[in-house]
């Protein structure tokens, strides 16, 4: 029997912690998934069942103290099949029940996966008249006789792009999205084997590509960057309910605005002006996010000038408030002038050429 490096299969070194096992895990497993890459199925076995030994805390400590001297132990298996008393009896690998049959391979696992996992506990004959011998170990229970899911393991985080107008980010918004992410095969739970064969829907990757409809809340001041969290909306977890799911990000990009300009949670635009107005002052009305308001123009107000409209601008997305509008005027020459206004304008050009002499 091959001894199998189970770290070697992985690419992983053997302090390798849970979130490295299950990134060296995905990306292979999803190379080589039978659905992807026909022909690739042994390879695929092969890390599928490494990963279901290192994932779990307890198999993967069995494999570690096993280690090489597996022979050694499915030796001491023999020794209880012909009914003596295993040096072994007591220790934390015997007194399971959790069972597999020689006929056949239940899982597709290697002869040493069954010989340490396997072989170690209590014999049982098979029932009378014949039949081959049966074993039992309970600690394999969550793999169903030979599964390649991917365990009980929180599931991923998602990132996902989502794009808003300015006044959606303004007044924050709910948004249905969906959402397109591997889940826990809805076949076999997540556990990737039925009946102690590998799911015929997902091949025991215990995964498959599933949409999710989603009605999220954007809190009010995102910009573009910001990232929003949605807990508990990502990934699904391994065998079905009792692996938590993943988180969900969401990116925001805001849309450009044909009037405002956003500058932090401040807000800028341009206001176009009457000369008359600008000349003698007056009161205009000026845009915002939260509607019209009234804005005082002084006389004598000049092109370009800029007006603050204090707490107009976006909300502070950590903490109360808001930032300020910022108005600039661009005055406005009128068109069309009648015979009385170019008349007007011509003797305000009189006055003011012979106020500058």
């Amino acid at each position: 029997m091959e001894f199998k490096d189970y770290y070697k299969t992985l690419g992983i070194e053997r302090t390798a912690d849970d979130k490295a096992i299950k990134t060296a895990y995905r990306r292979p497993a999803r190379k080589h998934h039978p659905d992807v890459n026909r022909g690739n199925a042994e390879r695929f076995k092969e890390i599928s069942e490494a990963y279901t030994v290192l994932s779990d805390p307890e198999k993967r400590k069995r494999y570690d103290t096993l280690g090489p001297d597996w022979e050694r132990f499915a030796q001491a298996g023999a020794g209880a099949a012909a009914g003596a008393r295993s040096p072994f009896e007591g220790r934390p690998f015997g007194g399971q029940n959790v069972r597999f049959t020689q006929e056949g391979d239940p899982g597709g696992f290697s002869d040493f996966f069954r010989t340490i996992f396997g072989d170690l506990g209590g014999f049982r004959r098979g029932e009378p008249g014949g039949g081959r011998p049966e074993f039992e170990f309970s600690d394999l229970g969550d793999l169903g006789g030979g599964g390649f899911g991917p365990g009980t393991s929180r599931g991923s985080d998602v990132e996902a792009a989502i794009e808003l107008t300015l006044e959606e980010a303004f007044q924050g918004a709910r948004k249905a999205i969906a959402l397109e992410l591997d889940e826990p095969c809805p076949e076999c739970g997540g556990s990737g084997n039925v009946n102690r064969r590998p799911c015929p829907r997902c091949h025991g990757s215990g995964w498959t590509r599933a949409t999710r409809n989603l009605d999220v809340k954007i809190p009010a001041g995102v910009d573009t960057g910001s990232r929003v969290r949605v807990a508990a909306e990502g990934s699904g977890g391994g065998t079905g309910a009792r692996g938590s799911r993943g988180d969900l990000y969401l990116r925001v990009t805001v849309a450009p605005h044909p009037r405002f300009e956003r500058k932090g949670d401040d807000l800028h635009t341009d206001l176009p002006l009457p000369v008359t107005v600008a000349a003698l002052g007056g009161e205009v009305s000026v845009p915002t996010l939260k509607g019209q308001v009234s804005m005082k123009i002084p006389p004598e107000t000049s092109s370009g000038k800029t007006f603050r409209l204090p707490g107009y601008g976006m909300p502070h997305l950590k903490g109360g408030g808001a930032g300020d509008e910022y108005v600039k005027v661009q005055i406005v020459v009128p068109t069309g002038l009648s015979p009385r206004e170019k008349e007007l304008f011509q003797e305000l050009k009189k006055l003011r050429a012979e106020k500058t002499r």
